[in-house]
């Protein structure tokens, strides 16, 4: 790719990640509005990459908690808030690792596509206004319980469908089980690690594989997306519980119009 390019996809990468309106839906439109070609497997790298750290290093004090907690639990046989709360994210982890090595050839092959890709930005984006209005949004993270944590990994699973959104079924989940808005949020972030940090793994035996490999284009892509991705965390973090999720709900219809429009318009 060129620089250009790469500077422009790392970014929008990043600052839709973690965001609840779907990354796959807006890599698609440089390819239909400027008639790009696909960033193909290097870019992925770089950007899977790039938000791991964004996500590490923000929540770096909660992680090494989680980690020291949740392996001391083991030992003692006693775990702390942040020691559970550890291997719920584990828990919550399994669906979507197991649904993702058992079709990814097939998302790959079959719903990878344009109205796909719409459809889900839509649907999704309603699913996420309705849950945010209807929820108690009453219970922190400290309140979560197995049940719970495996309901959000079963619908973290389903953002293999592109244009679901990750973070945003996830989220969605979250509010409708009755959890506040920032800690749904801040589970999803926490829940992205372990499945960012797979996918990257991944990817990057694909990528050791071929024969040429972009080392330069990878660190750019990757230190633009981590970036990118970081300043929207904090900055979603700071708002949520006053802004709410209609704003993204709404965006995501326009967005998914805007892409029906360019496929059949």
């Amino acid at each position: 790719m060129e620089i250009f390019q790469i500077i422009v996809l790392a970014l929008i990468q990043g600052l839709t990640e973690f965001l609840p309106i779907s990354s796959s839906a807006h890599l698609i439109l440089p390819k239909e509005v400027l008639g790009w070609p696909d960033q193909g497997l290097a870019f992925d790298v770089a950007v899977h990459f790039g938000s791991l750290t964004a996500v590490i290093f923000y929540f770096r004090h909660e992680v090494w908690a989680l980690l020291r907690d949740g392996l001391g639990g083991l030992v003692t046989r006693h775990f702390t808030d942040e020691g559970r709360l550890a291997w719920l994210i584990v828990l919550a982890t399994i669906p979507a690792g197991l649904t993702g090595l058992a079709f990814k050839g097939f998302i790959e092959h079959n719903l990878r596509s344009a109205a796909v890709i719409a459809a889900a930005t839509i649907g999704f984006g309603v699913l996420l206004w309705w849950a945010d209005v209807r929820a108690r949004r009453q219970l922190t993270l400290a309140q979560l319980n197995w049940k719970m944590a495996l309901m959000i990994g079963v619908a973290q699973a389903l953002a293999l469908i592109p244009g679901t959104s990750r973070s945003g079924i996830t989220m969605t989940a979250g509010l409708m089980l009755g959890m506040k808005r920032e800690a749904a949020a801040r589970f999803s972030f926490l829940m992205s690690i372990p499945v960012i940090a797979l996918s990257a793994l991944l990817l990057t035996f694909d990528l050791l594989a071929e024969e040429a490999v972009p080392w330069g284009d990878i660190l750019l892509g990757a230190m633009l997306s981590g970036i990118s991705a970081y300043l929207c965390i904090h900055f979603f973090l700071q708002f949520i519980s006053r802004i709410g999720m209609a704003p993204f709900a709404i965006y995501r219809l326009v967005l998914g119009a805007a892409l029906i429009w360019m496929i059949w318009g």
